[in-house]
């Protein structure tokens, strides 16, 4: 069940700083700059449970969330109940704001709670609109916004060049050699377990787990869990 945290605002969000001056949202701030922000969005802090769902397909996104602390799975599903993995949501990530920013703000995606996460949610409105006391860093907030936008369609679109390719083998390649170059090396780590895996390339996972022992056995790859090397 998600819990709302409601003590003041100092107080609420002063142990979060470490991951705020991190995060996207307040790239160049010090701070002064992040407690001024902090009046002027007047997030929530939230937390939910391992497997709750935080928003829902059809809901209204009226808030933009910030990731604090756990995972979180962004996905489709039919009324088969079919996954389509979009992305996943690590700490300092920012979610939903390509819906919340809209103005039809109707998600047409699932967010669920991978692990228990604690969560800064804040009314899209306030970024749009000025503050009254002219806080210093809300034109920031709407450069760093449109930032993380433009850097989440550039994920998108890679994501698209991998499922549009037109075999199980295809895709995996392609996936997998975009994580190498991601990492800056053949060795390198991915999110997904198998089943994470196969609905984000939207392919059967059986013939994803055949084609990778297949490319496993011809020497072009090798992995253990989630753990990949590209040999060739």
């Amino acid at each position: 069940m998600s819990v709302v945290i409601t003590t003041k605002l100092e107080v609420r969000m002063k142990k979060y700083f470490g991951i705020l001056r991190k995060c996207a949202l307040f790239a160049g701030a010090d701070d002064e700059d992040i407690q001024s922000a902090l009046g002027c969005i007047a997030p929530n802090v939230m937390k939910y449970s391992q497997g709750e769902m935080i928003l829902r397909a059809g809901e209204r996104a009226e808030r933009i969330g910030l990731m604090l602390s756990g995972k979180a799975c962004i996905f489709q599903e039919d009324i088969l109940g079919n996954r389509n993995i979009i992305s996943q949501v690590f700490k300092g990530n920012l979610f939903a704001e390509a819906f919340a920013l809209r103005e039809d703000n109707m998600l047409s995606v699932n967010v669920q709670a991978e692990e228990d996460c604690c969560i800064m949610l804040f009314d899209a409105r306030r970024i749009l609109t000025l503050c009254p006391s002219a806080c210093r860093y809300h034109v920031n907030l709407i450069k760093n916004i449109l930032s993380d936008l433009a850097q989440k369609n550039a994920v998108l679109t890679e994501k698209v060049s991998h499922i549009s390719q037109r075999t199980t083998r295809r895709k995996l390649l392609s996936y997998l050699s975009a994580e190498a170059r991601r990492a800056g090396s053949v060795d390198f780590t991915i999110p997904f377990d198998r089943q994470q895996l196969a609905d984000y390339l939207s392919v059967d996972r059986s013939a994803m787990s055949a084609e990778l022992s297949k490319l496993k056995s011809e020497g072009l790859i090798s992995y253990h869990k989630n753990k990949f090397t590209l040999l060739e």
